[in-house]
């Protein structure tokens, strides 16, 4: 785990406290602002002198489909007032893939760096035995995310052709290699349910290794159809969601258009890897008006 260990070989049981904060509202830097600060604060999470490494989502240019930059922004934003040496952003998308969502700029203006990883350099990445996966043996991971004391995970939830949902936990594969990445898709991902599977195994045990210290998910906006790239259908609950329990913020965001966590196989394989809390009604979800 960033923070302690960089990477977590036991993760938060599902007997332990997690909160959510959720904050609604049409300005998405108060919304940001106010998610965190009902979770403690940003300094909570970013010790003075840190540095912090943030994954947005920048997948897709269509609406719905990328992590705000008005959320990108506020984020830096208290990170930075907390105390933060350097907040770093971490890809190996393109450039153009951030200048098309206008998260370069968000990212260039708030002061922090846009760290892009070549996707197809294996000696950029380190890897990284999963001692708990089922499916998922190794994990090919970029060697700058050792490099950071903090991790940030910011995704947008939305839809996916595979297993149906994107939230914190698919969001980390952002983090691997490309190559590695291609194993967790078998053929006919999208439509046959023991590739599904698999590919929803392999998420959840990569996260058995990689573990946020906060995220905050972008809810405004986002596809429920034709995901994760998009155009698809929109909807708006002008929400955004920040905590650390991966399991419940996604088994949350199902809820936002109609779903529940049973739904997603994914969400139920990471709850049996004891990530976090499936029940929410066993989480304290603490909900506002920004």
């Amino acid at each position: 785990m960033i923070g302690g260990s960089v990477l977590s070989q036991f993760s938060c049981s599902s007997a332990a406290k997690c909160d959510i904060a959720v904050a609604s509202g049409s300005d998405y830097v108060s919304n940001t602002n106010k998610a965190v600060e009902l979770l403690g604060g940003m300094e909570k999470f970013v010790k003075n002198g840190s540095r912090v490494a943030i994954l947005p989502n920048t997948q897709s240019r269509h609406p719905g489909s990328y992590t705000k930059p008005d959320i990108v922004r506020a984020v830096i934003r208290m990170c930075k007032e907390a105390g933060a040496a350097e907040v770093n952003c971490l890809s190996w998308l393109t450039p153009k893939h951030w200048a098309d969502t206008g998260l370069d700029k968000a990212v260039k203006e708030e002061g922090a760096n846009l760290k892009i990883i070549d996707r197809d350099d294996e000696s950029l990445y380190q890897s990284v035995p999963v001692p708990r996966g089922i499916a998922l043996k190794e994990a090919q991971v970029m060697k700058e995310f050792f490099n950071n004391d903090v991790f940030i995970d910011m995704p947008i939830t939305k839809d996916h052709a595979g297993n149906k949902f994107t939230g914190t936990m698919k969001n980390l594969m952002a983090l691997n290699f490309r190559v590695n990445n291609r194993t967790f898709h078998k053929e006919n991902w999208t439509t046959d349910r023991s590739a599904i599977e698999h590919l929803d195994q392999c998420i959840a045990d990569l996260n058995t290794v990689i573990e946020p210290d906060l995220c905050v998910v972008d809810a405004t906006e986002f596809i429920t159809t034709n995901g994760p790239f998009g155009p698809g259908k929109l909807i708006k609950p002008q929400k955004v969601i920040a905590g650390k329990d991966r399991v419940a913020i996604d088994a949350y965001c199902t809820t936002l258009w109609g779903m529940e966590a049973k739904d997603i196989i994914m969400i139920n394989k990471a709850y049996e890897h004891q990530l976090g809390q499936i029940d929410l009604q066993k989480v304290r979800i603490e909900e506002v008006t920004a």
